[in-house]
Order: C-alpha cells, then sequence, then structure tokens
C-alpha cells in the first residue's frame, strides 16, 4: 500500500512538473523541433533533465539519482548503446543488470495510449516508433 501511495504522489509529482515547466505537448512541439526530441521532453525531461544529465526537476525526489544519459556512449566504449537504450524505455521486458526500476516502463504506458487509437497492432507499431525516436534523440545528447 505505502508503495502504491508513493508511485501515486510520484506520477502527481511528474504531471505538476511537466506543467511547471512549460511542457508541451509531443503533437504541438513536432511542428518546431523532432519527434524524438519532443517525446523526450513530455516523458524524459522531469527526472533525466533538459539536457539529459540526470538533473530534472524530480530528480532529487528520486530514491535513485536518474542516470546521466549524455555519457552512456563513453561508458560503452565510444559506441551508442541503441538497442540497450531502447530495452530500457520500453521496459516491458527485464532488462538484465539494470537493476531495480524506479524509472517508468514506458513502452506499457505508450501501448495502453496508442492501443486506444490505432488498435492493437496499429498501437504496437506506433509504441515502438515512439521508444525508437526517443532513443535516437538520446543518442544526439552524447558528449
Amino acid at each position: 500500500m505505502e508503495r502504491t501511495m508513493r508511485k501515486a504522489v510520484f506520477w502527481a509529482a511528474c504531471w505538476f512538473a511537466l506543467l511547471q515547466a512549460g511542457a508541451v505537448s509531443a503533437q504541438q512541439a513536432g511542428e518546431e523541433m523532432g519527434y524524438g526530441e519532443a517525446e523526450y521532453l513530455n516523458s524524459c525531461a522531469a527526472c533525466h533533465g533538459e539536457r539529459g544529465i540526470g538533473n530534472g526537476p524530480l530528480a532529487p525526489a528520486l530514491t535513485t539519482r536518474p542516470a546521466d544519459l549524455t555519457g552512456l556512449a563513453q561508458k560503452n566504449g565510444g559506441e551508442f548503446p541503441y538497442y540497450r537504450v531502447f530495452a530500457v524505455i520500453d521496459g516491458r521486458y527485464v532488462v538484465p543488470g539494470h537493476g531495480d526500476r524506479e524509472m517508468p516502463v514506458w513502452g506499457q504506458q505508450f501501448i495502453e495510449e496508442d492501443v486506444k487509437t490505432y488498435g492493437p497492432n496499429g498501437g504496437e507499431m506506433v509504441t515502438t516508433e515512439r521508444i525508437h525516436e526517443l532513443a535516437a534523440y538520446i543518442a544526439t545528447l552524447q558528449r
């Protein structure tokens, strides 16, 4: 029960932080920026920060500090670990070595929304593309 309450408070705080940060919908922002960047700002920046260094407005409230996404390639011998990033974002499948997960399972959240709009098959395809766009955008954040 306590864990459920913490999650509810966390998501309420996420929503509030996004509103305070002036986040816009991916559809609105997609006209001015790439879809991956817009999705990142809506789904990831509250924790990972606008530039991906792990300093988003919700970071101090988390038990585990959000990862600095800008050094993923450096930690992987100079090559961006695209499919590992994809798997972590998706989260519907166990990623060995990722440890306990405080990060939302975006694949599950996206699919619920996308299935309502595009049906089961279309929803899966749209969710997969959203995650590809996110992973591709995170690749651009590498230092």
